[in-house]
């Protein structure tokens, strides 16, 4: 006989969590519990386990619904998360318009995902005018506040130039920070960085973090990228994020 948590049983948010990790299928019944009782955390939480189908079987447009249900209760994640919803097309048709107004409050609100969210939209000028040097403040916030990837795309502009004065030294303080923040992409940045100092052996050890923990995209890209350097080593690499790119496409192909 299953279990059947009772009202008198409700969990917070951290307690919910970690439930998640050691048994979903019995978390998914008390989130839903919690969600249903009000609990702002459990309500986003619950938007995020359907959408993942995460001890629950996926359903994207009713996770768009309890992301609002916790948004309308002053959840700043979930208001992200009903950004990226809009975004991506996750139960809903894409909207970046739409997306950006989560984003842009949730923001304005103190939400480092969200800062990166919405200045990712400004920098590309997806369902907002392009306002570069909005995305700059915004990456750099984020990134003051411990938001990894924001390091890394704070070092991209500091490093260019763009919108900003070229700072070298600032990027690579970023870069890795960010590489250390456990970012693939600010990894893969950091690398390059110490492999132009000629300190091949540190940049491999970042190489492979990168490669470990690369989605299909990045490692597509930096395939690329390494398949054109001097360095026997490095240029070796390419051949591995190569093979682990064909197996992310496998992965994401299987039913």
């Amino acid at each position: 006989m299953s279990y059947q948590l009772r009202r008198e049983e409700i969990l917070d948010g951290d307690q919910l969590k970690a439930m998640l990790i050691e048994s979903p299928a019995r978390a998914a019944q008390a989130i839903l519990i919690a969600a249903r009782e009000g609990v702002l955390d459990a309500q986003a939480l619950l938007g995020q386990i359907l959408l993942d189908g995460q001890g629950i079987e996926q359903d994207q447009p009713l996770a768009l619904r309890w992301f609002a249900i916790a948004t309308q209760g002053g959840h700043l994640m979930a208001r992200n998360m009903l950004g990226r919803c809009h975004e991506h097309g996750w139960g809903c048709i894409a909207d970046a318009s739409v997306a950006a107004k989560h984003y842009r409050v949730a923001a304005e609100s103190g939400l480092d995902w969200a800062m990166y969210n919405y200045a990712n939209l400004l920098a590309t000028g997806r369902g907002v005018i392009e306002d570069q040097l909005q995305a700059l403040n915004l990456y750099r916030q984020a990134a003051e506040l411990g938001h990894a990837k924001s390091m890394n795309l704070l070092g991209r502009y500091l490093e260019d130039g763009r919108v900003c004065s070229a700072d070298p030294q600032a990027a690579r303080d970023w870069y890795r920070r960010s590489a250390l923040g456990g970012d693939f992409r600010g990894q893969f940045s950091y690398a390059a960085v110490l492999a132009d100092e000629g300190n091949i052996d540190e940049a491999l050890g970042w190489l492979h973090k990168a490669l470990a923990g690369g989605n299909l995209n990045f490692l597509r890209v930096a395939t690329q990228t390494l398949s054109t350097s001097t360095d026997p080593r490095i240029h070796g690499l390419a051949s591995e994020y190569q093979q682990r790119a064909r197996e992310l496409t496998q992965i994401q192909k299987s039913p």
